[in-house]
């Protein structure tokens, strides 16, 4: 990629993917034939797709659909070679004990940003009457006695284990009470799907989720909600680069404080009929941000955070509140295009500079790739970003979106 000026025109996002994933893997829960619409066309929803096929459902593409048709006869075992390959792979576990009593799930894999346990994920489905053995780098969980709704209270608001119990809970029998539970967007996508279904969820999107366990749910159609962190990815663009930009789909609801945040550097966004409107005629100020809970500024904003930081005017300091300092480690890509910043801990101080130089970079993981790409929007010369791979496990053609824009972006093909 090349610099090439302001960006101007609409783009649209995808579906989101922190959705559809879990979504898909609900669809274990009930025998029928379901349809997905706005599926973004990205590599973590084929990989959901080929481990729903591994264990006997029936998985089509039609455009931007999903059509998945689950049959009774379901193996429900999730094979090491597919769960390595994604973390998210975790949350069949509590659609299949609910459903079929026992699952073997291999430990998850997905990107590589230090240790995320599922220590969470176990305790609440075990306060639910499972129990687990782990060997060999796999889970085996069972539920002899079926699943029984419990009070169950996270330490801390897990997303994934939030919607591993979520779905478990559905079918266990009497009510399940969640506390502290994860608040996020796509939390209250997955639990409108399960209740189109037939479940008896109240309070997802809150902290304290009340489920009525149902001994029956119904395959369904749903259209899944557009990917908030796809929509803050284009809103830091324009950021870097400056321009006018629409970004049909999303959704300002579902990004208040990030909005905020990026208002206070100076990006004026506006809600429209069909989305968000955002311009930055000048160079953005730089401002403190701090990662938290849902709905605090995601973990997955902050790398697109930290570019538009390393060309705005002045010095921000990021914090780290949910994961290691292992979270920093493109860091060391962008200093190698000409950024300031500095790393202490789960903190870094970013001093912006007005230009960045092109370079041959590496994409650590998802958003850190695309993170990259963004630097390059203004960074003299050519930037190239390895591996790839990484960028379009979330992003559904985002070079071809961004030269919907104005970009000077290419994919280029190993």
């Amino acid at each position: 990629m090349r610099p090439n000026g302001p960006l101007s025109g609409s783009v649209r996002i995808g579906g989101a993917k922190n959705s559809v994933l879990k979504i898909l893997a609900a669809t274990l829960m009930a025998q029928g034939d379901y349809r997905l619409v706005n599926v973004p066309h990205i590599a973590d929803v084929e990989t959901m797709c080929d481990l729903l096929v591994s264990m006997g459902v029936d998985v089509v593409r039609d455009g931007e659909s999903l059509v998945v048709h689950r049959g009774s006869d379901i193996v429900p075992e999730a094979p090491y070679e597919l769960v390595e390959r994604m973390r998210a792979s975790v949350v069949v576990l509590g659609p299949l004990l609910a459903s079929f009593g026992w699952a073997k799930v291999s430990m998850p894999g997905g990107d590589d940003f230090g240790s995320r346990p599922i220590d969470d994920h176990l305790l609440g489905l075990e306060q639910l009457g499972a129990e687990f053995e782990l060997s060999h780098g796999d889970i085996e969980g069972r539920a002899p006695r079926g699943l029984t709704g419990s009070r169950i209270l996270f330490e801390v608001p897990s997303v994934t284990a939030t919607e591993t119990v979520l779905m478990a809970a559905v079918r266990a029998k009497g009510q399940t009470t969640i506390e502290n539970a994860a608040r996020e967007p796509e939390i209250a996508d997955l639990a409108a799907f399960l209740n189109r279904m037939g479940a008896r969820i109240i309070g997802a999107g809150t902290s304290t989720i009340e489920v009525e366990g149902v001994d029956e749910l119904t395959a369904i159609e749903h259209e899944v909600i557009g990917d908030r962190i796809e929509a803050a990815t284009f809103l830091a663009a324009v950021g870097v680069a400056g321009g006018e930009i629409e970004i049909e789909g999303a959704r300002a609801d579902h990004m208040d404080m990030l909005i905020h945040k990026l208002g206070d550097m100076g990006l004026r966004i506006s809600s429209t009929s069909s989305g968000l409107w955002a311009s930055a005629s000048r160079r953005l100020r730089s401002v403190d941000i701090a990662t938290l809970p849902y709905p605090g500024i995601a973990t997955d904003y902050k790398p697109l955070l930290v570019a538009l930081l390393a060309v705005a005017d002045g010095v921000g300091i990021v914090t780290e509140n949910l994961y290691g300092a292992n979270r920093f480690r493109y860091i060391n890509e962008l200093i190698r295009m000409g950024a300031d910043i500095r790393t202490e801990g789960h903190h870094a101080v970013v001093r912006g500079v007005s230009r960045l130089s092109g370079a041959r970079v590496k994409a650590a993981d998802l958003r850190a790739g695309a993170a990259l790409v963004l630097a390059g929007l203004v960074a003299d010369g050519e930037t190239v970003v390895d591996e790839a791979f990484h960028i379009e496990r979330g992003y559904d053609d985002l070079a071809g979106k961004l030269r919907q824009l104005g970009a000077d972006v290419q994919r280029l093909r190993d």
